[in-house]
C-alpha cells in the first residue's frame, strides 16, 4: 500500500507539442491536474521532466501552473534514469514508492518504469495519467509495465489509498478534487 511518507510523484514529459496530440488528452490533462494537486495537498514531493525541451517545448501551462516550486529536469534519454540530475534528485528525496504519470506510455514512461523497478523501487503507474499518441501504444506500454512488476492504480485510487481515512481537512480537499 502507498504511504504518504514513502511516496513521490514523477511526472514525465507533459510538453506542448507532444501533449496536444495524446490519445484522450482532455481526460489526461484533467487527471494529471488532480494527481498533482492531490500530491500537493498531501505534501508528496514531485519530480517533473521535459524531453529535449528545446525541440518539444516546455511543460504545458495547465500543468506548469500547478508546479510553483518544482523546476522541470531536462533530459535527452528516454528513461528519466538516464539523466544524472533526475537520479540525484530522486536519491536526495529518499522515498521508495514512486507514482508515475506522463507520456508517452510506450517510450519514456515505460523505460523509466522498468529502470526504476530494476533499481528496487516500488513503482505504481497512474494509468489514467499516462497516455500515448495512439490507444494501442498506450495499452501496450501499460501492459508491458505491469508485466515488469509495476502496480497499476488510478488517480482516485492512489489519493484515497494515501489518505487511509475518511476524515479531516485533507480528506475534504481530496474529495473535492475527485468530483
Amino acid at each position: 500500500m502507498l504511504t504518504i511518507e514513502n511516496s513521490i510523484l514523477v511526472v514525465i514529459d507533459i510538453q506542448d507539442s507532444l501533449a496536444r496530440v495524446m490519445h484522450e488528452k482532455k481526460a489526461l490533462f484533467e487527471n494529471l491536474q488532480k494527481i498533482i494537486k492531490g500530491a500537493g495537498i498531501l505534501g508528496i514531493p514531485m519530480i517533473v521532466t521535459e524531453q529535449v525541451p528545446e525541440k518539444l517545448g516546455a511543460t504545458i501551462p495547465e500543468i506548469s501552473s500547478l508546479l510553483d516550486t518544482v523546476r522541470p529536469i531536462p533530459k535527452s534519454s528516454f528513461s528519466c534514469c538516464g539523466e544524472d540530475l533526475f537520479m540525484r534528485e530522486l536519491e536526495s528525496i529518499k522515498r521508495t514508492q514512486i507514482l508515475i504519470a506522463g507520456i508517452e506510455s510506450h517510450v519514456c514512461v515505460y523505460q523509466t518504469t522498468v529502470d526504476l523497478i530494476r533499481m528496487g523501487y516500488d513503482v505504481h503507474i497512474v494509468t489514467d495519467c499516462i497516455s500515448s499518441r495512439t490507444a494501442d501504444n498506450r495499452t501496450l506500454g501499460i501492459d508491458r509495465m505491469k508485466s515488469e512488476g509495476a502496480k497499476p492504480t488510478s488517480t482516485e485510487m492512489a489519493l484515497f489509498e494515501l489518505l487511509k481515512i475518511a476524515g479531516g481537512d485533507r480528506f475534504r480537499e481530496i474529495s473535492r478534487l475527485a468530483k
